[in-house]
């Protein structure tokens, strides 16, 4: 089943922190991002192609996580469409005043308890003199600064099963699994999903320790592999944890790196070169249990803490 196209794209996300200031020294000075504003406990960034006011909102709190996920209706007549969906489900939660940059906001979650904020009405960014690009098409000057991310690429959460998820995205939010991963037992251990062209916006994987809404990662897309590799020496030179990578994943074949921000979140940097879907008939891509036990494209063999490090952290 062809995406509905009545989710435009993943507009931003709020990501939680027990070390606020730690954080935004990672996403500022080393991952490059700009600050648009504070509000109470929270910080608005940006990254430099991203079109939206912002990309992360990072708020202070008592532990680590994701707090809502934010995507972007393709019109307001699709909003209405999928706000009928969500209550007819009993998964809608109800209507908010925008956030800074958004206009009305209707929250929902998934079955996980996953919370998201569904919205049309969207502030463009106006860059100051002092980020106003070269090149008129761009929404701000290049920051030449740190890892230089271009835009939020995805968002994977943890699930403590992840079929009833998938459904919410695909027959809900009208996304399409493009890949995922079945167990020798028929279980749908991961999915990949998408709402346009890009190979996936949204993923849902399998937490082992059967806990609900939490974070796997977020990922932050770059211009080029090389970005990733010079992005490996950044974060050695800025003593950031690097997870794994980087290397290539055998689904989506997409280039990765994986690194822990300050405040515990996995966020990953990724490339996935010129992979886009543009088959309306696109039939979901599955892979055994003995397919992904091979490794990563090249052999790299996924490593234990892939499994077992979310956040918010569990005893």
């Amino acid at each position: 089943m062809a995406p509905l196209h009545d989710i435009a794209h993943l507009g931003h996300v709020e990501l939680l922190t027990p070390e606020p200031e730690k954080s935004l020294w990672f996403f500022t000075h080393v991952m490059g991002l700009t600050e648009n504003g504070r509000a109470g406990d929270s910080v608005y960034l940006r990254t430099w192609d991203d079109y939206e006011h912002h990309s992360l909102k990072l708020t202070a709190h008592s532990t680590s996580g994701i707090r809502r996920t934010a995507l972007r209706a393709s019109s307001q007549e699709a909003l209405d469409r999928r706000v009928k969906a969500i209550d007819t489900a009993g998964l809608g939660v109800g209507w908010i005043d925008g956030d800074e940059g958004i206009g009305p906001t209707y929250l929902c979650k998934d079955p996980d308890g996953h919370e998201f904020e569904l919205y049309w009405e969207s502030e463009w960014y106006t860059p100051p003199e002092e980020l106003r690009p070269a090149l008129k098409n761009q929404a701000q000057a290049y920051p030449g600064h740190g890892v230089c991310v271009r835009r939020l690429d995805h968002v994977n959460y943890l699930a403590a099963q992840v079929s009833p998820n998938g459904e919410f995205v695909s027959e809900l939010l009208g996304g399409e699994a493009t890949e995922q991963i079945v167990l020798d037992d028929g279980k749908i251990a991961a999915q990949w999903l998408h709402f346009a062209s890009k190979s996936y916006d949204l993923v849902y994987t399998e937490d082992w320790t059967g806990s609900h809404a939490r974070l796997h990662h977020i990922a932050f897309a770059t211009d080029t592999r090389e970005d990733i590799l010079r992005a490996a020496d950044i974060f050695l030179e800025n003593d950031v944890f690097i997870e794994t990578g980087p290397h290539k994943h055998a689904i989506q074949q997409t280039f990765f790196l994986y690194v822990y921000e300050p405040g515990g979140n996995r966020i990953e940097l990724c490339n996935p070169v010129a992979r886009l879907i543009f088959a309306p008939d696109w039939k979901t891509i599955s892979w055994t249990q003995a397919e992904r036990a091979k490794g990563q494209a090249w052999g790299l063999k996924t490593i234990e803490s892939f499994h077992t490090h979310g956040t918010p952290p569990v005893p």
